[in-house]
């Protein structure tokens, strides 16, 4: 892989952004106005050297996993985040969004995810996303609205692969950044690196940590209160933002404040974020809206009570969508997996039953081969 890394902000944020990278040890190379995509940049940097100073504190392995579970479920509603999670949001500028933490197709950041699940040996999906790659790299329109590409994306999720690039880019992108960015302000508590990596995932880390900073730093009032000050004045700035997406988002900054006054500045586990419990079960599940089961036609699919899930299910609907079907890959039969199963028996001249059975589904996924 290599050293070299490049993101896409908006103009507006470049210095922003460039200044947070270099705070945080990053050497930035060029920065270049999007032919593609006006009022955009480009970006390319280096990540930093390992250091003695200044790199971020180790935390163990439970406290990063809360800490990011916690961005999770704001990001996603879920403990382990939805790495099937898509999303167009009216008005949201950085359009479609896809994964666990929620990359976007304006930022140019799906376009490289996808671009490294491709290229990843073992990619059960990187054949068939792979068409969609120069889509995704100009930021067409039409990767926002096309159902195949949804369906695709919500499919590969299923791929242990897709899951394990997630975690890698989104550590790289967010993660490792804002665990530096809080070593190098003197913050050293689980709960404090939480509040910075949110806002790392979140945007507008800098002029927030400079307005607090403003009426005392880490050094003079310490890190409890400083953390405390940061996230009162990032609750105000939300609260007051003109986009009312970020209005409504003042939850995070609630959720933060809820745990500083428990003191839960260690997060040991259990906790309960939201009314989700992060612990170590949940923790180590399979993530929501993941299958890595049943086997395509190991049972016949039918609308039943409680409705089938699975494996099986999301490569029927995924193999349905790509006959032109207007369906959903949610792995989840119901009605409108078995209407549309009885339009192609129909055309297939056979019983408008709405059951798929193995021979029906051995079928239809040798169609999309």
């Amino acid at each position: 892989m290599s050293d070299v890394f490049s993101t896409t902000v908006a103009c507006a944020d470049c210095t922003e952004r460039r200044q947070d990278l270099e705070a945080t040890g990053h050497r930035v190379h060029e920065c270049r106005e999007d032919p593609t995509l006006p009022g955009y940049c480009t970006l390319r940097y280096s990540r930093p050297a390992a250091t003695a100073d200044g790199g971020p504190v180790a935390l163990a392995a439970t406290q990063a996993l809360a800490a990011r579970a916690i961005v999770n479920i704001f990001e996603t509603g879920q403990v382990r985040g939805d790495y099937s999670a898509v999303t167009l949001l009216p008005g949201d500028t950085g359009r479609l969004t896809y994964g666990r933490a929620q990359t976007t197709l304006g930022s140019g950041n799906l376009h490289l995810l996808i671009s490294r699940y491709c290229a990843t040996g073992g990619a059960r999906f990187g054949a068939r996303l792979r068409p969609w790659l120069p889509a995704l790299a100009t930021r067409s329109p039409a990767a926002d609205t096309d159902q195949k590409l949804h369906n695709l994306l919500r499919a590969s999720a299923d791929d242990t692969v897709m899951r394990d690039v997630q975690d890698a880019f989104f550590d790289e992108l967010f993660w490792e950044p804002a665990a530096r960015a809080a070593a190098r302000l003197g913050i050293r508590s689980p709960l404090g690196t939480a509040v910075v990596y949110d806002s790392w995932v979140h945007g507008s880390w800098a002029p927030l940590r400079d307005r607090t900073n403003a009426s005392g730093t880490i050094a003079g009032v310490g890190e409890h209160d400083w953390v405390q000050r940061y996230v009162r004045n990032r609750r105000d700035w939300l609260g007051t933002h003109g986009n009312p997406l970020l209005r409504n988002t003042v939850y995070r900054m609630d959720a933060f404040q809820r745990l500083i006054d428990q003191e839960a500045w260690g997060l040991q586990l259990p906790l309960v974020v939201r009314g989700h419990e992060i612990s170590l079960g949940t923790l180590s599940a399979l993530p929501p809206n993941c299958y890595d089961g049943p086997q395509p036609g190991s049972r016949p699919l039918g609308v039943q009570s409680p409705l089938q899930r699975g494996l099986d299910v999301r490569l029927v609907q995924l193999a349905l969508s790509d006959q032109g079907c207007d369906i959903r890959a949610d792995g989840i039969y119901g009605n409108a997996s078995a209407r549309f199963i009885r339009a192609f028996q129909l055309t297939s001249e056979l019983p408008e039953t709405g059951i798929a059975d193995a021979a029906l589904i051995q079928r239809l996924l040798a169609m999309g081969d």
